[in-house]
């Protein structure tokens, strides 16, 4: 069955047109129904009689809200909410929203809601590497988060990456700052043991235990478990990492002319190089434990990028992600159980046999 992707094209640095010719180049990739939502004109402009391209009106954008759960709530109009609105309707299977976290979580958990037993939605980010992408979770949904929330993000992390991401046996690690069990802080410790009996003699998923930052993208492990803050702040310090170590090459390529000489020899591996961490070939950030899968490209992304983050979360909505994630928590005893007082209520409310 087709899938059906809807998308709020108002985040995009490049404009609303540059996320409509992502969806043309995913339109001719996937057997998938791409539904955009913006301004028209510009839209249709480019994707007008695109077979599998529809567009609604929806030009207000709440992107750089600085208050994004009030924007949600105040403008229902806005085309982020209509496209995270469509979903819950059924009238979509899964959304794309690009650059914009903050209102993407708060219409997601207003509209969509957490999927059964979930403490908390994470972020989930597959890091672009030399080898093959390392997903961290969470990069800035919760940036506190306990450790029984840290398990749950460890299973939907290894559920992302087995099913969008290939990897049929996800290795999944603690971020902290040493490989020891009792490094970190008493969180950490605590996940840590949590995490060990969870996926003790798991069929599908292996534990490694602790990695430190200098790990994260070494091959150490498929999946890195840490909060949101701790993330965020991991993510950021690697963009830059990376970004500098670009401009570095760049510049010293281009410093004289024997550098020059060089740089032209070079230029086909370093091509390759920087392909092999382009941000954009994940297709975003995967927001995970809603009901239905959402992902969330970079504002600043190209075409390509989000071409990628249709077809990704179509394919993520096709592996069942979401059921996935719901399954592995349900079979360690790890799903967020009801409170006591509205057990009670419950059993007051049925009728005695």
């Amino acid at each position: 069955m087709t899938v059906t992707v809807a998308v709020d094209t108002t985040g995009a640095d490049l404009g609303p047109a540059e996320v409509a010719e992502g969806a043309k180049l995913a339109a001719a990739r996937a057997d998938v129904r791409i539904v955009l939502f913006g301004p028209e004109a510009e839209l249709r402009a480019v994707v007008d009689g695109v077979p599998g391209v529809e567009v609604v009106d929806a030009p207000l954008s709440i992107a750089k809200a600085p208050d994004p759960a009030l924007a949600v709530r105040q403008h229902p109009e806005a085309s982020i909410v209509r496209a995270i609105r469509s979903v819950s309707a059924g009238d979509a299977d899964t959304f794309v929203v690009a650059g914009a976290t903050g209102p993407a979580l708060a219409a997601g958990l207003m509209h969509v809601r957490r999927a059964k037993g979930i403490h908390r939605p994470a972020l989930a980010l597959p890091l672009p590497t030399l080898g093959d992408p390392v997903t961290l979770v969470d990069v800035g949904a919760n940036v506190e988060a306990r450790p029984d929330h840290l398990v749950q993000f460890g299973f939907m992390g290894a559920a992302l990456a087995r099913t969008v991401l290939g990897v049929p046996r996800p290795r999944v690690a603690l971020l902290s700052n040493g490989e020891e069990p009792t490094k970190g802080t008493s969180d950490v410790v605590e996940v840590h043991r949590l995490l060990g009996e969870r996926l003790a003699d798991h069929p599908h998923i292996e534990w490694v235990g602790n990695v430190e930052g200098n790990d994260v993208a070494s091959g150490a492990a498929d999946v890195v478990v840490t909060d949101g803050f701790t993330g965020n702040v991991t993510l950021k310090v690697m963009e830059g990492v990376s970004q500098a170590v670009v401009t570095g090459v760049r510049q010293a390529a281009t410093s004289n002319p024997v550098a020059m000489l060089g740089g032209l020899l070079l230029k086909p591996s370093l091509n390759r190089f920087k392909a092999s961490i382009d941000p954009e070939a994940s297709g975003g950030a995967y927001l995970l434990g809603l009901k239905s899968l959402g992902v969330v490209p970079h504002g600043r992304f190209s075409r390509e990028g989000f071409a990628r983050a249709i077809v990704l979360a179509a394919q993520g909505h096709d592996g069942r992600v979401t059921d996935l994630i719901h399954a592995d928590l349900e079979a360690v005893g790890a799903l967020r159980r009801p409170p006591a007082s509205a057990v009670a209520a419950g059993d007051r409310d049925r009728p005695s046999e």
